[in-house]
């Protein structure tokens, strides 16, 4: 996969200001053109509990050349013992987005 291309990032926090910090912080590094976050609600198994908590979603908009860097700088940040850092592809999108994407996190 190409470092140029489009990925999303997915990550959760515990809190809205946990969330706040961690955009914050990503897009100031320039690890991402756009942070958007979102209040959820996360069922999930953590050590051996069903647990359903409220979380907030982070959806950061990056390229896969950027992903170590945000992956460390989450991990860093991150409150959890085991945050969830996931990237997903983007396999089509307009031209002009995907552009401002690129130029948004120029190293």
């Amino acid at each position: 996969m190409s470092t140029d291309t489009a990925c999303i990032v997915l990550t959760t926090a515990g809190t809205e200001d946990e969330a706040d910090q961690l955009a914050s912080a990503i897009v100031e590094a320039r690890l991402a053109a756009c942070v958007q976050i979102q209040r959820v609600r996360s069922l999930y198994r953590w050590q051996g509990e069903v647990r359903n908590e409220p979380e907030w979603q982070l959806c950061i908009k990056t390229r896969t050349g950027r992903y170590a860097a945000l992956e460390a700088l989450i991990r860093e940040r991150h409150s959890y013992e085991t945050p969830e850092i996931v990237q997903l592809p983007i396999t089509a999108g307009s031209a002009d987005y995907l552009r401002w994407v690129a130029q948004e996190t120029a190293a």
